[in-house]
């Protein structure tokens, strides 16, 4: 009868235990610090929307969840930050696609040249079944997908040789993002693309290591890359977007409607970004022809034409109905 008796307070003892647990799941003691960490200068529109999406978070939890915001690379360069997420050390990161490839291959699909037509055709992508489909194979790997913001179009930034037409990259050393896509495209451009962390590329151009490089206008002016680049050709070869990613291990950890409000709260950062980023590209080019670079146009369809290979290439990879079918959302 006594061991009866003890087995069912045991059992009882754990079953209180238990659901406490799920208790303290849904309602936090105390509030909360997470760690979200990204590479860019704080002057870039993506940091003001981090800024913006921690005081919308703090607010309406209340104090709750507090968000701690690690800019310039403080907690490691974009791959880093991503494993990061992985391993519950790093709470959340906006990042380029360049390292995320190696975390959800189909990721790549935003990356081919000349993809998008405009920024707004981008967004119906990125915000829609499309967009939420490819952030959805990053849960596997213990990361969560949170929004898409942008770094705008990238273009092409040179020394000493002025790019007008793709055989005018022959042979030259462009600094590319650690991205298969982004450096099949410069081979079939005719360029000799080297993949390089972004912490390399202001001291490899300042040394001749490279000849150029491919960003669009918001990071050659928030990294003064006037100071060691002549030439800026306006090829808009590729759109970029940002991701902003959560830890897996963190959104378990937080009640849900804290994951409510975060959710909403990076979304709404995300269109104030995009509206920024938008208002001041304009801005970002002015600034680049005062400080002694020439800003030019290009034939485009040039440089459409000559990386249409890289379509062939990754048809396989992506799925040629994917690719038709976020061309059509374009159209």
């Amino acid at each position: 009868m006594f061991k009866r008796l003890s087995v069912f307070l045991l059992i009882a003892f754990l079953a209180l235990f238990t659901l406490t647990a799920e208790g303290n799941k849904e309602k936090s003691d105390g509030p909360v610090t997470l760690r979200l960490g990204h590479g860019i200068q704080l002057t870039h529109p993506a940091h003001l929307a981090a800024e913006k999406f921690a005081k919308s978070v703090e607010e309406r939890t209340n104090g709750n969840v507090i968000i701690q915001i690690f800019p310039n690379r403080q907690l490691g360069e974009e791959r880093d930050m991503v494993e990061g997420l992985q391993l519950g050390t790093v709470d959340m990161t906006i990042v380029s696609t360049g390292p995320l490839g190696g975390f959800a291959p189909e990721i790549g699909v935003v990356d081919l040249p000349f993809l998008f037509t405009s920024s707004e055709h981008a967004y119906n992508v990125l915000d829609g079944e499309i967009g939420r489909n490819i952030m959805k194979k990053f849960e596997p790997n213990g990361i969560v997908g949170l929004s898409f913001m942008e770094n705008g179009w990238r273009s092409i930034s040179t020394s000493d040789k002025k790019i007008v037409v793709p055989d005018d990259l022959k042979g030259m050393k462009i600094r590319t993002m650690e991205n298969k896509v982004h450096m099949a495209s410069f081979k079939a451009m005719g360029a000799a693309p080297v993949p390089m962390v972004w912490g390399e590329v202001y001291t490899s151009l300042q040394q001749g290591v490279i000849d150029g490089q491919e960003n669009p206008p918001v990071i050659l002016a928030t990294n003064a890359l006037w100071e060691v680049q002549k030439y800026y050709a306006l090829t808009n070869h590729f759109y970029t977007p940002q991701a902003f990613l959560m830890s897996k291990k963190t959104s378990d950890s937080l009640p849900s409607e804290y994951m409510d409000i975060i959710m909403k709260a990076a979304q709404e950062a995300t269109d104030y970004q995009r509206q920024l980023m938008a208002e001041q590209t304009s801005e970002y080019i002015a600034t680049l022809k005062q400080n002694g670079m020439e800003v030019y146009d290009v034939d485009r369809s040039k440089f459409q034409q000559a990386a249409k290979a890289v379509y062939q290439e990754y048809e396989s990879v992506f799925g040629k109905d994917l690719i038709d079918s976020i061309m059509a959302i374009g159209s």
